[in-house]
Order: C-alpha cells, then structure tokens, then sequence
C-alpha cells in the first residue's frame, strides 16, 4: 500500500475541547482568518492529500455543525468529550472503521500553526498499515501523528483522559518514524488567552 493509492490515508481532526483554559470558549470556534478555527484545519488535512475527513466534535457541537462550513466531512459526536481527548480518539478511530484507509493521520483542531505541508511530510511516511510515524519539532515528537490501520484496536485500547495515543506511542518508540517538520510547521497549541495571538 502506498500513499499514491486513493483514500489511503484519512484524515482524522479532533476537536472536541471546551477550551476550560479559555473560559470555555470551544476551540473549533475560535476565529482564524475570519473564520472557525475547525475549518481552517479541515482545509489543512484536504491540502495535505488526506481523506475521507473525520472530525469529532463535542463541546457546542450543534453551533459548530451552524456556523461552521464542514462539508465532504464525517461529523462524529463524542459524547464523553469532556473526559479529554483519549475519548474522542477512540471515537474517531471507531469512525473509520468502517472506511477503507490503511492509516489515519490525527491533527488536533488548535495548532493552527501546522499546515498542509507537514501533513504532506507526515502523510508521505504511509509504508503499509503496519507504519505508525509522527511529526517532529527538532527531534520531539508532536502532530500530526499517522497510525496505520493495524495500531488502531492497541491505541483505541489505551487511549484514556488526555493522554490520547501517548502511552501506545511510548510502547511502541522503536517503530515510530519520526518525520521532522520544524523547518515548516509550529506546534504550538491555542490553549490559554495568551496563545490567542496566534490567531489572525
């Protein structure tokens, strides 16, 4: 399987957060260059070659489905959201199970910072549905990350409270293919007031 193949690789973004550390103001709602900051990153997984497009929403999910424009995108609600991101994780990957993707590309909705290049770069190290492969940031590793479709039951299985896919991804370190995109992506994440001037 390569990444030449159609829909080989879906992109999955989860953004589901209240923003608690915002005054609960729920980040896929944040604007960004004059729109929600969900599309922005929806436009992003697109431009970088991913698809299907899966986005888990949670906090505001009814206003995001009206004021945001998500369409060609798989909406899935994650009731549990407020658990943090390991439930929308599974969420997501329960999702696309159903589709035929050898991998899913994980974008979160509040690193605006990240663009379609480096889920290009990331998206590009798709070996076979056995790769697991994350962007890094002078040699940390950060998002987007790629899970092949064979890690997708071991990360849902342990993916709890915040952690996400943390703890599969510490397990499984020697087979994680770092992808370094400093040089074309800040990772920074929108998640107190003063991170709000990185939006425009």
């Amino acid at each position: 399987m390569t990444t030449t193949d159609t829909g080989a690789v879906a992109g999955l973004l989860l953004a589901a957060g209240g923003g608690r550390r915002l005054g609960g103001r729920p980040k896929a709602l944040l604007t960004h260059d004059g729109r929600p900051l969900v599309e922005h990153a929806v436009r992003t997984l697109r431009a970088g070659g991913c698809g299907p497009l899966h986005v888990v929403l949670g906090a505001a999910a009814d206003d995001v489905r009206k004021r945001a424009a998500l369409d060609g995108c798989v909406l899935v609600d994650n009731p549990g959201w407020a658990d943090g991101m390991g439930s929308s994780l599974r969420a997501g990957l329960d999702s696309l199970a159903a589709t035929g993707a050898s991998a899913a590309l994980v974008l979160l909705v509040d690193q605006p910072g990240i663009g379609a290049a480096a889920v290009a770069r990331v998206r590009a190290a798709l070996r076979s549905p056995a790769s697991l492969a994350a962007a890094a940031y002078d040699g940390e590793r950060g998002h987007p990350v790629l899970f092949g479709r064979d890690h997708w039951a071991g990360i849902a299985a342990s993916a709890s409270g915040d952690r996400g896919a943390r703890a599969y991804l510490k397990e499984h370190a020697a087979a994680v293919e770092l992808v370094e995109c400093g040089d074309i992506a800040e990772a920074y994440d929108i998640d107190t007031e003063a991170d709000l001037r990185h939006l425009r």
